[in-house]
């Protein structure tokens, strides 16, 4: 799976971390959503997972909770990758010892390809937003 992981790096990479995350609602239909992701060591397992962060407010991570699955795309031009499984989340609502939540945000941000200027100012938006910390262990890999 390594091999794949590496094209999940190489394709977000390609369109500065954007991707779409899908997950399902409660009748069964599927809600999509734009997000900026990448892959770090999930900050518990220390194992290789998609990391995205998210709104505390935001729908889609009300239905991630119920369905505790997703599956992220990555392209760029004609080639994807998808990464499907469970979720974790890590956030004021779901704290994980010894987890700095405004360091694993940080992380996460800059695995997906970003950067700050004022990582004070980050911090202050990530908390007033309660933004949460999704991750998206690698139970399947599909590409063309």
């Amino acid at each position: 799976m390594v091999a794949d992981l590496d094209l999940v790096r190489r394709l977000a990479a390609a369109d500065r971390g954007l991707a779409i995350i899908a997950t399902t609602r409660a009748d069964g239909s599927v809600q999509s959503s734009l997000v900026n992701a990448g892959v770090l060591d999930h900050p518990v397992t220390g194992e290789p997972v998609v990391g995205i962060v998210v709104a505390g407010a935001a729908l889609k991570l009300r239905l991630l909770r119920r369905s505790g699955r997703a599956a992220v795309t990555f392209r760029a031009g004609w080639e994807w990758v998808a990464v499907e499984g469970p979720v974790t989340m890590i956030g004021p609502d779901d704290p994980a010892a010894g987890v700095d939540l405004p360091s694993l945000l940080r992380a996460i941000f800059t695995a997906a390809g970003g950067t700050h200027d004022d990582w004070d100012e980050f911090d202050r938006v990530m908390a007033a937003e309660a933004r949460v910390g999704v991750f998206v262990a690698p139970a399947r890999i599909s590409s063309n």
